[in-house]
C-alpha cells in the first residue's frame, strides 16, 4: 500500500495552483470583478470550493467539451453533475427550445408536450401518473408532503450520507447512532431528528427497526447511492426495502436524478423496481431546469379527491413556472432524441473503459483505491474495499487529495465533478477522450507517489 507524503502533496498543490492562476488570467479578472457584486465572488457559495482558488468562467460548450474565457478547451467529465449528462447543447434539444421560445416560454396551462412526456415517462419507469416541478429538490419535497398527507405520519427515512437536493429533512446523519444535522447543514429549521429517521444503506435490520416505530411516512432513497461515492445495493436489499415498506404502511420514493445513468429508465427499469413514487430532475431536459415526480396507480387512486378544488392551489406543492412550456419542449426533445437507448449503448462502454483505465493505474502503483461504476457514471475512491454504506465511504474522504487530483486534471484540460472524483460520459465523448484521462490520472499519481 502506497503512503502519501502530506507535505509533498501540499507543495504539489501550491505548484498547481500557481499554474492555474497564471493560465487563467481572464477567469481570474472576472472573479476579482465578481467580488464586487456576488457573495465571495461566486453566484452560489459552494462554487468557492472549486479547486484552484477561483472557478473557471465558461464561454461556451458543445457535446463533451467546453471552452473558458481564456480560450482553453476542456473535456467535461462533470457535465453539470448530471444536469448536462446528454452533453452540452444537444442539437435536438436546442432546436426544440428555439422553436418554443418563439411561441412563448410559460403559460401556466398544459400543452400536448405535457401528455407526450408523461406517457414516455410511464413507458420508461412504469409509474402511472406524473406531475412537474422545476428541480429534483422540489420534486422530492412535493413527494414527501404527499406521503405525509396520505399516511398521516410525521417522519421520513433516509440513508446516512444521502443527497436529495436541498431538502431540509434529508440533511441528517448518524453520530454514534444518534440522528442529528449533517456537518455543513446551515440553519436547519429544527433538529432533523424531529423529522427524520436515518439508517445505513444495506442495513436491513436497522431499516426494519426504524420502520417498526410506525411513524415513517416514506423512505426517500436513491436506488444506488451516488453522492458519497457509488455504493451499490447488496443482493436482496431492494427486495427487503420494498417488502418492509409495504409491511409497515410506508411509501417508497426512489430518486433517480443521478441513477438515470444506469439506463433510459434508470435503475428502476434496469432492475425491475416498483416504487410508490419516483422523482427525477436535471438530465431529462438536456440542461434546461425541469423535474418530474410520478405515482403508482395505487397512490394516484389514494390521492384522488383528497384535496378540495377550492384549496388545491395552496398546498405547498407546485409553482407557477413548474411544467413551463420551454421546459416541456426541452424534455420532449431530450427524451425522444438524446437520452435514448442508443446513447447508453455508447456511453456505458466508455464508462467501462474509464474504469479499466483508472484500475490499471491503481494496480500499477499498488494504491489502496477502488473504482466503482454505475452505467455511464464512474468514480474512484480512496479506500481499498467497496463501501457498504455512507459511513464507510465518508470515512475515506480525503479533501486535500481530492483537491490536488481535481486541479491537476483541470490544468491539463479535464474537468471532474467537484468535491468527489466522479466522471460522467456524454454521448459525444470518445475513446481518445477517456484514454487522455487515464494518461493524466497516471501523471497525477506519479506526482503524488513518485514513479
Amino acid at each position: 500500500m502506497t503512503m502519501i507524503d502530506r507535505s509533498r502533496l501540499a507543495s504539489l498543490y501550491a505548484t498547481e495552483q500557481r499554474r492555474f492562476s497564471e493560465s487563467h488570467p481572464a477567469s481570474l479578472a472576472l472573479y476579482q470583478r465578481a467580488k464586487g457584486s456576488l457573495f465571495e465572488g461566486v453566484p452560489m457559495h459552494w462554487m468557492a470550493k472549486w479547486a484552484g482558488g477561483f472557478p473557471l468562467f465558461v464561454k461556451e460548450g458543445q457535446g463533451a467539451h467546453f471552452t473558458d474565457v481564456d480560450g482553453l478547451r476542456y473535456l467535461d467529465l462533470c457535465l453539470g453533475d448530471t444536469g448536462a449528462m446528454t452533453g452540452h447543447a444537444p442539437k435536438a434539444t436546442v432546436e426544440a427550445v428555439k422553436r418554443q421560445a418563439e411561441k412563448g416560454f410559460t403559460f401556466m396551462l398544459p400543452s400536448e408536450d405535457h401528455l407526450w412526456v408523461a406517457e414516455e415517462l410511464s413507458r420508461r419507469f412504469g409509474l402511472a401518473r406524473w406531475q412537474f416541478a422545476m428541480t429534483a429538490t422540489d420534486a422530492n419535497r412535493f413527494a414527501i408532503r404527499l406521503a405525509r398527507m396520505l399516511t398521516g405520519r410525521p417522519k421520513i427515512l433516509v440513508h446516512n450520507w444521502c443527497y436529495h437536493g436541498t431538502v431540509d429533512e434529508t440533511f441528517a446523519t448518524l453520530n454514534d447512532g444518534v440522528v442529528g444535522p449533517r456537518p455543513g447543514n446551515l440553519g436547519p429549521p429544527v433538529n432533523p431528528a424531529v423529522t427524520t429517521r436515518v439508517v445505513e444503506f444495506n442495513d436491513v435490520p436497522a431499516l426494519e427497526a426504524a420502520l417498526a416505530h410506525g411513524d415513517v411516512a416514506c423512505v426517500l432513497a436513491e436506488p444506488a447511492m451516488t453522492n458519497i461515492g457509488i455504493i451499490h445495493p447488496e443482493p436482496g436489499y431492494h427486495d427487503a426495502l420494498r417488502a418492509l415498506t409495504r409491511r409497515h404502511g410506508t411509501l417508497l420514493i426512489l430518486d433517480e436524478t443521478h441513477t438515470i445513468c444506469a439506463g433510459p429508465g434508470g435503475y428502476t427499469a434496469a432492475h425491475g423496481l416498483t416504487p410508490d413514487l419516483l422523482t427525477i430532475g436535471k438530465p431529462i431536459g438536456g440542461g434546461v431546469p425541469c423535474a418530474v415526480y410520478g405515482f403508482s396507480t395505487e397512490v394516484a387512486g389514494r390521492l384522488t379527491g383528497r384535496v378540495s378544488l377550492a384549496e388545491c392551489d395552496t398546498g405547498g406543492i407546485g409553482g407557477t413556472l413548474a411544467g413551463n412550456a420551454l421546459a416541456l419542449a426541452a424534455m420532449r426533445a431530450t427524451l425522444a432524441h438524446v437520452l435514448t437507448a442508443e446513447a447508453y449503448a455508447k456511453t456505458i462502454p466508455l464508462a467501462e473503459r474509464f474504469q479499466a483505465g483508472v484500475e490499471s493505474v491503481v494496480r500499477e502503483f499498488g494504491l489502496p483505491w477502488i473504482v466503482k461504476r454505475l452505467g455511464c457514471r464512474a468514480e474512484y475512491w480512496f479506500r481499498p474495499d467497496p463501501p457498504r454504506n455512507g459511513r464507510e465511504a465518508a470515512a475515506a474522504a480525503d479533501f486535500e487529495l481530492d483537491r490536488f487530483m481535481h486541479l491537476f486534471a483541470l490544468n491539463r484540460g479535464i474537468l471532474l465533478t467537484p468535491f468527489h472524483n466522479m466522471a460522467l460520459i456524454a454521448p459525444d465523448t470518445t475513446a481518445a477522450d477517456i484514454d487522455r484521462h487515464t494518461e493524466v490520472f497516471r501523471e497525477s499519481v506519479i506526482a503524488v507517489v513518485g514513479p
